[in-house]
């Protein structure tokens, strides 16, 4: 085997190691090269998107499940570390991991009953806790701030760094995602992710080979409801300001959008689904005053032409191609 054979196996044996380092290396040397504060932070916005498409993508692509309501733990995280902070004077990170520990609670009752349903029932069971939620928001003007919002959110710090500017919240933003990435990465390449993708293809087949189909969902869905509200706590944190704007049914919407067009099933997937939909916007301005309209005409193209979304789409396109042209080779 010559040192190119080598080289090769090596890279195609440890190819998600290596696409993770180059990626991060690329987040790293990112701000050194562009410094527009708007820029980063529109990056950080992306990156807040990921985490909670990460999760999201766990529970829509790896178990068959759809959520129209995670909007409602992004914004549980928001406004529950917004209240523990400002309100009660707590310190951030203790605050963050708090509230994600609530919201997990809240997942879990919630996802007892509502996850026996499938389908569009699921779905509607899912939107209705997203208004519920969004309700609370908007009417509980005491402590939330109901239309007005909440402000005066303080920046995340370690010791005396604080992390209140873009360049310094890029790092920690986008290092929480990097973290989400291996261990959704590390989750579906276990023998757990197995089981979840079994359950995705046929439940009953999974029930006959042992897979624990009930707990499977269920445990997906709390862990997709904690990256939604640790992103909620970052995006808190990051803009010192929250409103139940931010986390309407809409938005939830938007969030199953980012997982379609990146790809159901795909975690690579998530990352370019969370950015194309989230940059979108800003790309062609007209797209801004007709968003919901855009969003949705993508949504039925990628359906249409690429159901498996663009990156599985695309990689399955590539290897199907390639496989054809290997088989001319082999018969001429």
């Amino acid at each position: 085997m010559t040192r190119y054979d080598k080289l090769l196996y090596f890279i195609r044996l440890h190819h998600t190691g290596l696409t993770v380092c180059a990626f991060s290396a690329l987040l790293l040397l990112y701000p050194l090269v562009q410094d527009n504060p708007y820029t980063l932070g529109l990056s950080n916005l992306v990156a807040i998107h990921v985490i909670i498409v990460l999760g999201l993508n766990l529970f829509i692509g790896y178990t068959g499940q759809i959520s129209l309501g995670h909007a409602a733990f992004f914004g549980l995280g928001a406004y529950g570390t917004a209240i523990g902070t400002v309100t009660f004077e707590l310190a951030p990170w203790p605050t963050l991991v708090g509230v994600a520990a609530l919201v997990a609670l809240v997942a879990l009752i919630i996802g007892i009953p509502t996850l026996r349903l499938s389908g569009h029932y699921l779905a509607m069971a899912t939107l209705g806790c997203n208004s519920v939620v969004h309700t609370v928001m908007l009417q509980w003007d005491e402590v939330t701030g109901g239309s007005s919002g909440f402000a005066g959110i303080p920046p995340l710090a370690i010791g005396a760094f604080a992390f209140d500017d873009e360049v310094r919240f890029h790092y920690l933003v986008w290092t929480i995602a990097l973290i989400s990435l291996l261990l959704c990465l590390n989750l579906v390449r276990s023998g757990v992710g197995r089981g979840l993708a079994a359950v995705a293809g046929d439940e009953t087949a999974a029930e006959a080979l042992g897979v624990n189909t009930r707990r499977s969902k269920i445990n997906v869905f709390v862990l997709s409801a904690v990256l939604a509200s640790v992103a909620g706590s970052l995006f808190a944190h990051c803009y010192s300001y929250v409103s139940p704007d931010s986390f309407n049914i809409f938005v939830s919407t938007d969030l199953v959008i980012m997982v379609v067009v990146g790809g159901m099933g795909s975690i690579w997937g998530s990352l370019f689904g969370a950015t194309f939909i989230t940059l979108l916007p800003e790309w062609i301005d007209i797209f801004d005053a007709y968003k919901d309209l855009v969003h949705g005409g993508v949504l039925v193209l990628v359906l249409m032409f690429l159901p498996q979304g663009f990156v599985t789409g695309l990689v399955d396109l590539i290897k199907t191609r390639s496989a054809l042209r290997r088989s001319r080779h082999a018969t001429s």
